[in-house]
C-alpha cells in the first residue's frame, strides 16, 4: 500500500513539476494596429490589460490575453482631428467600447514550425472575440523561453468584418468610391511573461 501511494504521489509530482501559470507583464507587453483606406492609412496601439500563459515542459499549452479597448489611441493625428477619430473607433461603427470594452484572445494551440518565414517560429491559434463575435484565427509568431519568461512578437492582419465591423466596407456598401476603407487591418503584438 505504501508503495502504490508512493508511485502515485510520484506520479503527480512528475506531470505537475513542468507544468507552470505566466502572467503577462502589462507594463512590457504592447499592441499596436494599423487601418488602411483609399486615401491613406491611421494607425495606433490599444493596452493590453491582463492575461496568462500556461507553460508544460518549456512549451506553451495555452492561455489568455485580454485587451482594454477603452485605451484605443490613434498616434498618427493630433487635436480635434485625434479625438474624432478615436471617438469613432470607440463608436458602434467600429469596436462599440461602451458595450464590449474588452478584447479576449484564448489560445487553443501553439505550434512549432521550422518552415514559417521572418524569423517566425510556431503558428498559434485562438479564439478571438470581439464586440461579442468569437472567431477562431491562426498566424505566425516568434516565441521564446528563456528564464523563466516568454516572449511573443507577431504582426498579422484580420478581416474585421468577421466580427461585423463593417462601417466604410466595400464588401457591403456599394459607391464608397475614396471614403472605402479596407476590410483587413494589421495587427502587431509583443507580450512578455513570467
Amino acid at each position: 500500500m505504501k508503495k502504490l501511494a508512493l508511485a502515485l504521489g510520484t506520479a503527480v509530482l512528475s506531470t505537475t513539476a513542468f507544468a507552470q501559470t505566466m502572467e503577462v507583464n502589462t507594463t512590457d507587453s504592447k499592441l499596436e494596429w494599423v487601418g488602411e483606406k483609399v486615401t491613406g492609412k491611421h494607425w495606433g496601439t490599444v493596452n493590453i490589460s491582463g492575461g496568462t500563459i500556461e507553460v508544460k515542459d518549456g512549451k506553451i499549452t495555452g492561455g489568455e490575453i485580454h485587451v482594454d479597448m477603452t485605451t484605443i489611441n490613434v498616434e498618427d493625428l493630433e487635436g480635434d482631428s485625434k479625438a474624432k477619430l478615436t471617438g469613432h473607433l470607440k463608436s458602434d461603427d467600429f469596436f462599440s467600447v461602451e458595450k464590449n470594452p474588452k478584447v479576449k484572445f484564448v489560445i487553443t494551440k501553439v505550434k512549432a514550425d521550422s518552415k514559417l518565414k521572418n524569423g517566425n517560429t510556431h503558428t498559434i491559434t485562438g479564439e478571438l472575440t470581439i464586440k461579442g463575435n468569437t472567431e477562431t484565427i491562426s498566424f505566425p509568431a516568434r516565441v521564446n523561453m528563456e528564464d523563466g519568461e516568454m516572449t511573443a512578437f507577431a504582426s498579422f492582419k484580420l478581416d474585421r468584418t468577421k466580427w461585423d465591423i463593417r462601417y466604410g466596407s466595400g464588401s457591403f456598401f456599394d459607391n464608397l468610391g475614396d471614403k472605402t476603407i479596407y476590410d483587413e487591418f494589421q495587427v502587431k503584438f509583443n507580450i512578455k511573461a513570467s
